[in-house]
C-alpha cells in the first residue's frame, strides 16, 4: 500500500474561510433568536400591571442595541470574508 502525497489535514486558511462562511450563515438565525427572545416576556402581565401597560423603553433599547450589534458583526464578518477571498484568489491566480 502506498501512502498518498496529499496532506492529512486541511489547509489552515481554507479551514478558517469555511468557518467564517459558517458564521456568516448562522448570523441571521442567531439575530432572529436574540431579537425574538424578549417579546413573550414583554406581553406577560404581572400582578401589579395589566398586559400592555409596561413601559416600552427597555424593549426599544434592547431591540436597538441588538440590531446595532448585528450590523457591526455582519460588517466585521464581511470584511474578514472579503480579505480571505482576496487572499485566496491572489494565491491561486
Amino acid at each position: 500500500m502506498s501512502v498518498p502525497d496529499s496532506p492529512r489535514f486541511l489547509d489552515l486558511k481554507s479551514y478558517r474561510l469555511k468557518r467564517l462562511i459558517d458564521a456568516a450563515k448562522l448570523l441571521p438565525l442567531l439575530g432572529a433568536a436574540v431579537l425574538l427572545f424578549p417579546l413573550p416576556f414583554f406581553f406577560i402581565a404581572s400582578d401589579a400591571a395589566p398586559v400592555g401597560s409596561q413601559n416600552a423603553t427597555p424593549l426599544g433599547i434592547y431591540l436597538f442595541v441588538v440590531w446595532l450589534v448585528l450590523i457591526v458583526a455582519a460588517l466585521i464578518l464581511s470584511r474578514w470574508l472579503r480579505g480571505a477571498a482576496n487572499a485566496g484568489s491572489a494565491r491561486s491566480g
